[in-house]
Parts: C-alpha cells; structure tokens; sequence
C-alpha cells in the first residue's frame, strides 16, 4: 500500500469566540499522494482555511494527526509551500527581490536564488519584469510572482488557497492552464482550495467536498479526466456529468444544514 505524501487522520479544531466553543472542522480526514492534485470545496467558513493553517504548523488540531510520509510530525512550521489568495507582494521591491524572499529568509545563497529565479521568469509569465515593482502588474502577473515565490521556497508540497479567486474570469482561467503546465514541470503535491467547481475538476486528480461548518468530509471525487488538460475539457461529457454530481453533493451539504439548524423564533 502507496503512503500518502500527506495525511490528515480524523483531525478536528476549536476556536473561543466571544466566550462561546466554535467547532470549525470535525474529525476530517484526507489525503494526498506524492505529484497529486487535490482540491478541497465547500461553502464559506466550512473550515478550508483553517485546514491549510493546520497543515502548515500555525496550530495544532485539537484532535487527530497531521502526517508527512507516514510519520506524525509536531513541528510543520517551514515544510510547506503556503500561497494566499493575496499576493502579499511587498510593494518597495521589484519582483525579483519579492520571489526570492523565502531563500533570502533562510539565509541561503542569495545569488544562486537570483540565478535561479532569473531562469524562471519566463516560464512564470514575467520574462523582462524582474526589475518592476508590483504596482506596475496586472492582477494576473502579481499572482504569477506570487507563485513563483511560493516555489522558490523548495517545498515538494504547496497549499494553494484560492490563488485565482480574486482574479476576473479571463485571467483566471488562463492561469489555470499554465498552473497546470508548472505543476507538470515541478512534479509537485498540491493541495488546492476554491470555490469554484469548475476550476477543482479542471486542475485535480481528486475533489474532496466539506459540509458547512464544522467542516467535515462528505464527497471524495476522483477525477478521471485524461490529461493534459485545456479549455475543451470543460466540454466533455465526463467534466458536465462530474460537475453535476459535485453541485449536487454542495446541494446536500446546504440542504442538510439547513435541517440541522433549528429556525428562528420570530
């Protein structure tokens, strides 16, 4: 038996909230092999980002096991490459200074960094750009040095969270298709979050639904699209019979919350 790159064994967190318990996700577990593409989708506050926070050390769960490999590992902060939907890029300096923020953190060899990001300007979009600062990017580019950065921190798997959600819907699906041609080349894990269902059939191996909150695993869809991947696949007959039975797993998740929670009393 294949031991996944990364594991989540019945894992569950808490939060204080002016004075009351607010359980955020609920004995979830998850996995994701070494090289896939899993995305995670689920309405608003289901506990995806709290997922990734979890996953990258900036807290423990209060129940369960994060493993990497096959073995439980306390100390995660540093193991994973963590991009947010905000490119966060630091507005005083230019992109090549902003991608190669996580070596120069590391205290690495700043000038191989320099090399090495160079090298991979024009595959990230920003060929002639390494000298511009990030007020002068499109949306889209900003996200591409956004990524590239995320990538020179040499970590085998990333946490995407909802890199693209920010962007119009053009670009958006422009970048999924060259997201797709770098994850190829890299031969990364990544798990990626959105909201748009979409976008997890197009780029994933796997499609793992949350309920509302708290976020537990209710839909776990392989994705048996042939790859690569383009724009004609969001015509196949395959993508439309498995975006219905992803719409339809979202629609039992809010029917069932809605069962759940007791009506107001007016």
């Amino acid at each position: 038996m294949t031991i996944p790159h990364l594991a989540l064994e019945g894992v569950s967190k808490t939060f204080q909230e002016n004075g009351q318990t607010v359980p955020a996700v609920v004995e979830v577990s998850l996995s994701a092999g070494a090289g896939e593409f899993v995305s995670i989708i689920g309405p608003s506050g289901c506990g995806k980002s709290t997922l990734f926070n979890m996953i990258a050390g900036l807290f423990d769960p209060d129940e369960g096991q994060i493993r990497l490999s096959g073995e439980a590992v306390e100390q995660r902060t540093g193991c994973f490459g963590y991009m947010l939907q905000r490119d966060l890029l630091l507005p005083w300096r230019t992109v090549l200074a902003n991608v190669i923020l996580g070596p120069e953190l590391a205290h690495e060899d700043l000038k191989a960094a320099r090399e090495e990001a160079k090298s991979l300007l024009p595959l990230f979009g920003l060929e002639g750009f390494g000298d511009a600062y990030p007020a002068t990017l499109s949306g889209g580019m900003r996200q591409r040095a956004a990524l590239l950065r995320t990538f020179l921190c040499h970590r085998q798997i990333m946490l995407l969270d909802e890199p693209f959600g920010a962007l119009d819907a053009l670009t958006r699906r422009e970048l999924q298709i060259w997201l797709l041609e770098v994850w190829r080349q890299f031969n990364k894990t990544i798990l990626f979050v959105t909201h748009d269902v979409e976008e997890s059939l197009l780029l994933s191996d796997r499609v793992i639904v949350l309920s509302p909150r708290p976020g537990k695993v209710v839909f776990n869809l392989s994705v048996d699209l042939s790859r690569p991947r383009s724009t004609d696949t969001l015509l196949s007959s395959c993508f439309v019979e498995m975006k219905a039975r992803l719409f339809s797993a979202l629609s039992q998740t809010q029917n069932q919350s809605s069962i759940d929670t007791p009506a107001k009393q007016t």
